[in-house]
């Protein structure tokens, strides 16, 4: 018996760059599953459930500046989801939005090569929140630098090492993550070359959640000769885990993410 077509997409703005069209149709495919995965640049984001019924969508992926307003939208959060306070990943199940967070995990697993016991965010969105709780779970020491204090109230109140560009001295600490869209869509840096440059002199390694593209952070810790590492791993194994909720957990993840990787010929 034929199954009707599910339809899926990615949220945000700006999206036009984004590969999780190309990664979900490969293992769509690949997997003989009746899946279309789209984009969908969503301006509004209070507007993100409203979107997502009117289109007529299965699941979604949700990337910045929306994933707490991704949050907002669901009817049921898993433990994790409503602990971070983010969500990057819904699915409709029985007229109810479902929300779930697989940029943490996803994350987790791809900077385990760096062996850093000590990371550095820069910015204190929805990727960073879901992120720092499940790195400080698995024994990382985190620490939160922003340009401005007042979204690290969030990180202040569970107990996390948060400063403001003003108020920071740089340290030392194993790997520094850009979490902020700096770069995505312009030549900018997440944080002043004045605090950057102490901190990546003394780093064993640099992340960039942007993906697709050098970066001029990820450009300036290369001139510093670290290690270092763009988006793209995250995204694969965020999207191995979303594939997991999109299909209910119908594939092997292993098979999954041969797909994945094809599409994305990483």
């Amino acid at each position: 018996m034929k199954r009707n077509k599910e339809f899926f997409s990615i949220f945000g703005d700006p999206v036009a760059h984004s590969k999780s069209p190309i990664m979900h149709n490969s293992a769509f495919a690949g997997l003989g599953h009746p899946g279309c995965y789209g984009r969908y640049r969503l301006v509004e984001g209070e507007r993100l459930r409203q979107a997502f019924l009117n289109l007529g969508l299965k699941g979604v992926n949700v990337t910045v500046p929306h994933k707490e307003h991704a949050y907002r939208a669901c009817d049921e959060l898993d433990p994790f989801a409503r602990k971070v306070g983010a969500v990057n990943t819904i699915v409709l199940r029985e007229g109810k939005l479902h929300g779930y967070n697989t940029d943490a995990p996803g994350f987790l697993e791809a900077i385990e090569p760096f062996g850093a016991r000590s990371v550095l965010f820069l910015g204190a969105g929805g990727t960073a929140q879901a992120t720092a709780e499940i790195l400080r779970e698995a024994g990382y020491e985190v620490t939160i630098l922003n340009r401005s204090p007042g979204r690290l109230e969030r990180f202040r109140e569970r107990g996390f090492a948060s400063y403001s560009w003003k108020e920071f001295s740089p340290g030392s600490y194993d790997l520094i993550v850009n979490m902020t869209s700096a770069g995505l869509k312009e030549e900018s840096l997440p944080a002043p070359r004045e605090l950057l440059d102490p901190l990546l002199e003394k780093a064993k390694g640099a992340v960039d959640v942007v993906y697709g593209r050098e970066t001029p952070f990820l450009r300036l810790a290369g001139e510093k000769g670290l290690p270092r590492r763009d988006g793209s791993e995250m995204l694969l194994r965020q999207g191995v885990i979303a594939f997991g909720h999109f299909t209910d957990g119908r594939y092997d993840s292993r098979e999954v993410e041969r797909w994945m990787r094809r599409g994305l010929e990483l």
